[in-house]
C-alpha cells in the first residue's frame, strides 16, 4: 500500500507538467533548426577559408543535430504538440534530419520504455546486455562477439554508422504499411536532400561538412542512450518482479550536465523523469526534477563519473550491479553452479 502511494504520489507531482505549450515547442524548432541551417551554411562558407575554421562549426552544428533529435524523440512520444497530425508531420521532417525513420523508430522506443530493465523483455531498442549467468553459459563466439560489441571503439565507433545509415534504411519484418512508407518517405527524403546538397555545394565538400556533423551527434546520442542506463547500480529484475516506476526511478539515471549541455541535449539528461512519464515535453524535465524532492533522489552522474560506465559490461543478477570482463574471473569456481542455475530458470 505504501509503495502505491508513493508512486501516485510521483504521478501527481509529475502530471503538471505533461502538457505541450505551442509557443515553447515553436520557439524550441526556430532555436534548434535555425541555428543548425545556419552553421551548416557558415561550415560551407569556411572551407574557402581554412578547414580549421570549418571544424568548431562542425562540432557546434553536431550538437544542434542531436537537439533536434530530440525534438524528433518527443513527436514519437507525442508529447511535443497536443495534435497528434503535428507530431507526426514534424517526426518525419526531423527523421530526415537525423536519418531517422519515424514511425519504426517510435516502436521500438515505446517498446523500450514499456520493458527498460525487465530481463524476460530484452531485445527491443536497447542495448545488449547479458548476465553473468548468460555469459558464462555462452559459447566461446557468443562471448567474442559479445565482447565486441561491448567493446568502445565498436559501439561507439562503428555502432553510429550500423544503426542509422544501415539498420534505420530497412523495415521490420513484422511493420504495417504505415510504418513502411514511412521509412520509404524517410529514405527518399535523405537521398533528396543529400542529392541536392552535393548539387549545390559540390560532394566534396558535402562530405567534408555532413560527415563529421554526423558522427559528432551519432556518438554523442549513443553515447547519452548508453550512459542512462549503464550505471553500475541500475535496475534489471525478472518479469514477475519487475516494476515499471522502479525501473524509471533507479534505472534511469539523472545525468547531471552543465547548463549549456543540458539545453543542447534537450534536457535528456533529466532522463528519470522521461522514463517515469514520456508525455512530459523536453522542455519541462528539468522544472518537474526541481519541483519535487522525491524526483531527485534519484542516481546521479556527472562527466567525470560517467566515464566508469565504460568498465560496465555484464550484470550480476545476484549483487544487482554491473561488472567488468575482469571481474568475471571470480565468478570462475561458481561457473557450474550459475549455468546449472540459468538453466534450470
Amino acid at each position: 500500500m505504501q509503495r502505491k502511494e508513493q508512486q501516485d504520489n510521483w504521478r501527481k507531482e509529475i502530471a503538471p507538467f505533461e502538457k505541450p505549450h505551442m509557443k515553447s515547442s515553436v520557439w524550441q524548432i526556430v532555436n534548434t533548426i535555425g541555428p543548425f541551417i545556419a552553421l551548416w551554411y557558415l561550415a560551407y562558407l569556411s572551407l574557402s577559408i581554412s578547414y580549421w575554421l570549418t571544424l568548431p562549426l562542425l562540432f557546434v552544428a553536431g550538437g544542434f543535430l542531436i537537439r533536434i533529435f530530440i525534438i524528433f524523440h518527443d513527436c514519437c512520444h507525442r508529447s511535443f504538440f497536443k495534435s497528434k497530425a503535428a507530431n507526426e508531420i514534424l517526426g518525419t521532417i526531423t527523421g530526415i534530419l537525423t536519418v531517422v525513420p519515424y514511425h519504426q523508430w517510435r516502436h521500438t522506443h515505446s517498446v523500450h520504455h514499456a520493458s527498460s530493465g525487465n530481463l524476460d523483455k530484452r531485445g527491443v531498442g536497447d542495448i545488449w546486455t547479458l548476465t553473468v549467468e548468460e555469459y558464462l553459459a555462452s559459447s566461446f563466439w557468443r562471448r567474442m562477439v559479445y565482447r565486441l560489441y561491448r567493446n568502445p571503439i565498436f559501439m561507439f565507433g562503428i555502432g553510429p554508422i550500423y544503426i542509422f545509415l544501415i539498420d534505420y534504411r530497412f523495415n521490420r519484418s513484422s511493420a504495417g504499411w504505415k510504418e513502411r512508407i514511412n521509412t520509404y518517405v524517410t529514405n527518399i527524403g535523405i537521398v533528396g536532400s543529400y542529392a541536392l546538397l552535393s548539387w549545390a555545394t559540390g560532394w566534396y565538400n558535402f562530405l567534408l561538412i555532413q560527415g563529421p556533423i554526423f558522427l559528432i551527434s551519432g556518438i554523442a546520442g549513443i553515447w547519452l542512450f548508453y550512459v542512462q542506463h549503464q550505471f553500475e547500480e541500475s535496475y534489471y529484475e525478472d518479469n514477475k518482479d519487475w516494476d515499471y516506476v522502479k525501473a524509471a526511478m533507479h534505472g534511469s539515471s539523472f545525468y547531471n550536465l552543465p547548463k549549456v549541455l543540458h539545453w543542447i541535449t534537450g534536457n535528456i539528461g533529466f532522463h528519470h523523469i522521461h522514463h517515469l512519464s514520456p508525455r512530459v515535453p523536453n522542455y519541462n524535465l528539468e522544472k518537474a526534477h526541481n519541483t519535487s524532492e522525491v524526483l531527485r533522489q534519484v542516481q546521479t552522474i556527472t562527466l567525470l563519473t560517467s566515464l566508469k560506465s565504460l568498465n560496465f559490461r555484464i550484470w550480476d543478477t545476484e549483487k544487482k550491479k554491473f561488472v567488468g570482463f575482469k571481474e568475471l574471473k571470480r565468478y570462475k569456481t561458481t561457473e557450474p553452479i550459475l549455468v546449472k542455475k540459468l538453466h534450470e530458470s
